[in-house]
């Protein structure tokens, strides 16, 4: 009997070693789902940047807001009210959000250990990128420049951490190839 145990126990084990453990990764059908969203809302938010496109024209709708505070506005109760809004911007930061994570955060075909320590030096070197610029426009930006580098912010880690990781998987795949 202790014979079964011991085997049982050593098998669970076993079998637990040999199936890495991807908790929080989303399954790898979705990466493509995340592409789909995140490369057109990524050409639009660039082209609308660099044309100054108003896109605060489009898909003006009626929206609950916890909070608003408009810059000219009259009104002195700014907590928990509906108001006229183009939603244009928030569907936008919406998609580029979502789809970065999806891309980012979705598991490889072939998820291994290895994988996961490129997902993880991708992560930390994308973060120390981007707090590092960030430090670096605080001390030579101001105004409403330095606004628009924290609005951008928002992305840049996702998308630091995309191209990192993508490359050195790259780089593996290249290796593995010439071998």
């Amino acid at each position: 009997m202790s014979i079964c145990k011991i085997y049982f126990t050593f098998e669970y084990h076993f079998n637990s070693l040999i199936r890495m453990k991807t908790h929080f990764l989303f399954p790898n059908q979705l990466k493509t789902l995340g592409w789909i969203l995140f490369i057109p809302s990524f050409i639009f938010a660039i082209l609308s940047s660099v044309f100054e496109w108003k896109i605060d024209d489009y898909l003006n709708v009626t929206v609950f807001a916890v909070y608003n505070d408009e810059i000219f506005g009259q009104d002195t109760n700014h907590f928990f009210q509906f108001i006229k809004n183009s939603i244009t911007d928030e569907i936008l930061t919406f998609c580029l959000i979502v789809g970065g994570l999806l891309i980012g955060f979705s598991k490889l075909k072939n998820e291994d250990e290895y994988i996961a320590q490129i997902r993880y030096e991708s992560l930390v070197w994308a973060t120390y990128l981007n707090y590092g610029l960030i430090l670096l426009f605080t001390v030579f930006m101001y105004g409403i420049s330095f606004l628009n580098v924290l609005f951008y912010n928002t992305f840049t880690l996702l998308l630091f951490f995309i191209i990192r990781f993508h490359y050195m998987i790259y780089k593996l795949n290249k290796a593995n190839h010439e071998e």
